[in-house]
């Protein structure tokens, strides 16, 4: 569609011509094949697809198929890294078939994440503690979990601890030199000030407690190009944290993958977990960070209620090129509707609709689709979550 939203046959599309979802055409090419090519065959080259990047996918149902049909046609058809938060446990077969790289963060595995790991690319002025002091700021506000969050001199406190922690790593980058929590909470208790021992006080559970998994220095190598965190056994105490370091993760592999000239993509479900508190800050400026730096993240939902309840849902809407929505609960339409502007006819796509049925908004255009992906394929048997189907 062109950018009045008029459909365009292929072949009038012209080089500058203004498409839909504010886009201009940069060149056209004209292919002859040899014969007409299934519209689920994934080895189509890149360049005969149109590219939906970073957005959102909101839905009660389906939403994990969903994610895992565009994650397949990523890593099938493209040299894309592909990173993903896993926090029920849903995309394990399928990165494993892949040929991909299952990370499982537990209170009991072995496999560990340091919410400490820096690179000298973190950030792209001079000084990368800035944006790491950000981070460790929404991480010790989960940790302390108060109503009104950090106050003035606990966060100038944090900045103060966290600068000093990470000057010997600085310079010298050593790998073994790499702080860990345990250094941070160590130089909060060396600190005067009464409000540096309350943040260790709370520090000390994830530290030297029973929920001490963030504090070990990174032991997994996550170099393979699609990698999976599944944090389903965090548990609810944990879960947040987990899903914020692996924010971090990613934004780590994003720096240097940056470098590289290489795009990373990231999809991270139960997306809405990620918008409460300081936490929400954290994430709108990494979700636009990540579109800056080459990153094209994707939040993937079914919980529209405190989606939407979220101050910074805006901003992430704002800087999203797509939004894929299914099938929707009575009070999630309405809620819906008024937000994204959805006429009555629309919002009928939307409503009891059959699996892989729903809108499409890109850009200003909102379009009705019906997927049929067929049963009878191998990867519709590694993708499916229904449980019977599971566990035939």
């Amino acid at each position: 569609m062109d950018g009045g939203g008029q459909y365009v046959e292929a072949k009038h599309i012209r080089e500058g011509q203004r498409l839909s979802g504010g886009h201009t055409v940069v060149q056209v090419s004209v292919q002859k094949l040899a014969e007409k090519v299934p519209v689920y065959d994934l080895s189509v080259p890149r360049h005969l697809n149109f590219v939906l990047e970073n957005g959102l996918v909101v839905h009660n149902s389906g939403k994990s198929f969903s994610a895992k049909r565009e994650i397949t046609n990523v890593v099938l058809v493209t040299e894309d890294d592909v990173l993903i938060c896993d926090p029920e446990d849903e995309y394990a077969p399928l990165v494993k078939r892949l040929g991909g790289q299952v990370v499982k963060i537990s209170p009991t595995s072995t496999q560990y994440v340091n919410p400490m790991d820096i690179n000298l690319n973190y950030s792209d002025d001079d000084n990368p503690l800035a944006l790491k002091v950000d981070f460790l700021l929404s991480f010790c506000d989960i940790v302390v979990g108060s109503k009104d969050g950090l106050q003035p001199v606990e966060k100038t406190v944090i900045d103060r601890c966290v600068r000093n922690v990470y000057r010997p790593y600085l310079a010298d980058p050593d790998p073994a030199r790499m702080p860990i929590l345990q250094d941070l909470y160590d130089e909060l208790l060396a600190q005067p000030e009464t409000e540096a021992q309350r943040i260790a006080a709370a520090l000390e559970l994830y530290v030297t407690g029973s929920l001490n998994v963030f504090n070990h220095r990174t032991n997994v190598e996550l170099t393979n190009r699609l990698v999976c965190f599944n944090i389903k056994e965090l548990g609810k105490q944990l879960k947040q944290l987990g899903m914020l370091v692996i924010q971090d993760q990613v934004w780590n592999r994003v720096t240097v993958n940056r470098a590289a000239g290489k795009t990373t993509r990231y999809y991270v479900d139960e997306f809405h977990l990620l918008l409460k508190g300081e936490l929400a800050s954290w994430s709108v400026e990494i979700w636009k960070r990540f579109r800056k730096w080459g990153g094209i993240p994707t939040g993937i939902t079914q919980n529209i209620k405190d989606l939407l309840a979220s101050r910074e849902i805006e901003n992430i809407f704002e800087n999203s090129d797509f939004i894929y929505m299914l099938n929707q609960a009575a009070g999630d339409r309405q809620i819906l509707a008024k937000q994204l502007n959805i006429s009555p006819h629309q919002l009928s796509y939307v409503t009891h609709s059959s699996e892989g049925e729903g809108l499409l908004f890109y850009g200003n255009v909102i379009l009705p689709f019906v997927d049929r992906f067929p049963k009878d394929t191998e990867l519709y048997g590694i993708m499916t979550t229904k449980p019977q189907e599971v566990s035939g």
